[in-house]
């Protein structure tokens, strides 16, 4: 029998774990039976904050916890507040907000590092 690759990164080391295929090359999980293709799109177009909640466009965050700024000597404090928020949902980087904090100026702030406000 052989396992569809995934659809992901389109890797062929994909094997079975109880009811669901893994990806050992990205570490994606998905169901076997169903639209595959379908329900990864799905999964990749929600942007979920540190404790879980869905995020959206318009959003407020909070920062929670301290965060060097790369090619800065400042630092972001734990509890600063970006209002107004923007999703990129295909952003490279991992940086999958884009936002305006609080006497730092313009950002991009990966979505594991804020909680929604």
């Amino acid at each position: 029998m052989s396992l569809p690759n995934c659809p992901k990164c389109a890797a062929e080391y994909t094997y079975e774990d109880g009811a669901l295929l893994v990806c050992p090359m990205c570490a994606h999980e998905w169901s076997a039976a169903g639209d595959d293709a379908a329900q990864a799109d799905e999964q990749d177009a929600v942007i979920r904050d540190a404790v879980g909640n869905e995020l959206q466009d318009g959003d407020a965050v909070t920062v929670i916890k301290d965060l060097k700024v790369k090619g800065s000597s400042t630092v972001i404090k734990v509890g600063t507040k970006a209002k107004s928020i923007r999703l990129l949902p295909d952003a490279t980087d991992g940086h999958d907000i884009d936002c305006r904090l609080d006497g730092y100026g313009p950002m991009k702030l990966k979505s594991s590092v804020v909680k929604k406000a």
